[in-house]
């Protein structure tokens, strides 16, 4: 009945304070909409500039062979799942344009095209092993995209040679991806990751509303009636797991309203965002028994905030590093962080298709740190707030 009492209590409060409330709601369901925007509904297109100095050659029945325009085309070929362009082909006439488009990130990668591509084609397609050719490609290396677009742009020029010349590779490739993985658009591919946004934000507002009952005095009243440091974390505890499953089911819509189709049960990934919110709330505790006003609150908020943000795969993938193994499991340095295990669950379940039987694991390791984080808020809540109680 107290934490009742409690959940209720946090509840009008938070309605009270409108910008906080609305920020925490609206959080998720604009990085996702946002990520429409950018990407379109789909996926990113990645430019390569083509610098082409092949000067073709006749064929014995007169006809010009003009290689360097083909292999364009085989770039321009190559497409997602869906048939949206992977590569757009953009002629340039130079080095020094090409040197410049690159240097403001109007491109990936260029490729320059021999002058006698076709010639040498012709050649291998006679028998005549012995010619050579060069291509020259290059770019921004810093550039995230170059490496992916260089690969895929000397991938489709490996394919047109072949095609042309009858050569057979040394060795054949089979793609086998999982689940529904190749049919996603890039969109599609970032809504998991966005919908762990509206949890790493309950951070604040954890903070934030224990904060409150401290600045307030509402504390010091409370210690005059017979409740304990659990039932007060109890009661605000319910009130933010309410507002953070609120949270991940608008971002969940916005995402479907967007284009974005879940390949495994919709329940069980909003059950996963609800049970990491807990673990996220029990780090928001742990920031609140440091601090005594809304404005410290939300200042040291932001230090586990930007490690959820930054070290649990949300944002880019990390390498692994591990700190011991338990069986066939690795247990990794990052896996102290909530985020990291919700976003490998919400991957498999979206994306690939999972149940809940297949998410045990992750679901389990927020369970223990939810119970972890809570455990070490509620003792260092009673210990620096409530010595009399």
């Amino acid at each position: 009945m107290k934490v009742w009492k409690i959940f209720l209590k946090t509840l009008r409060e938070m309605l009270r304070d409108k910008w906080i409330l609305g920020l925490t709601l609206v959080f998720a369901p604009f990085f996702v909409f946002l990520y429409w925007i950018i990407l379109s509904g789909g996926s990113t297109s990645y430019t390569v500039l083509v610098i082409n100095r092949d000067a073709g050659v006749q064929q014995a029945d007169g006809s010009m062979l003009s290689s360097g325009e083909h292999v364009i085309d085989a770039i321009r070929s190559i497409t997602y799942a869906d048939g949206s362009p992977l590569l757009k082909a953009s002629i340039v006439t130079d080095l020094t344009e090409a040197e410049r488009i690159l240097k403001n990130r109007g491109a990936a990668a260029f490729i320059l095209i021999p002058e006698d591509f076709s010639q040498a084609l012709q050649q291998l397609e006679s028998g005549d092993r012995s010619v050579t050719t060069q291509f020259t490609f290059g770019g921004d290396l810093s550039n995230p995209y170059y490496m992916v677009a260089v690969n895929l742009a000397l991938m489709a020029v490996d394919d047109y040679v072949q095609e042309v010349t009858g050569q057979q590779p040394l060795i054949g490739y089979v793609e086998e991806p999982l689940g529904a993985s190749a049919a996603r658009s890039e969109f599609e591919t970032y809504v998991p990751a966005s919908l762990i946004f509206a949890v790493i934000m309950l951070i604040f507002l954890a903070a934030m509303s224990v904060a409150r009952e401290i600045e307030t005095g509402t504390l010091q009243r409370l210690q005059l009636t017979p409740i304990s440091s659990l039932e007060i974390l109890g009661g605000v505890t319910g009130a933010l797991v309410l507002i953070g499953s609120l949270a991940i089911g608008l971002a969940f819509l916005v995402a479907v309203l967007c284009g974005f189709h879940s390949q495994g049960p919709l329940w069980v990934a909003i059950f996963v965002g609800a049970v990491s919110s807990l673990s996220v709330i029990g780090l928001g505790m742990i920031v609140a028994s440091f601090t005594r006003t809304v404005s410290q609150a939300f200042i040291v908020a932001n230090f586990p905030m930007a490690m959820m943000m930054f070290f649990s795969g949300v944002i880019y993938p990390l390498p692994k590093i591990v700190i011991f193994t338990v069986g066939e499991r690795a247990i990794g340095l990052y896996d102290i962080l909530p985020p990291t295990h919700a976003v490998v669950a919400l991957n498999k379940v979206l994306t690939l298709g999972a149940g809940l039987e297949e998410v045990v694991y992750e679901l389990s390791a927020l369970v223990i740190l939810s119970v972890l984080y809570f455990g070490i808020g509620v003792w260092l809540f009673k210990r620096f707030h409530l010595r009399s109680g």
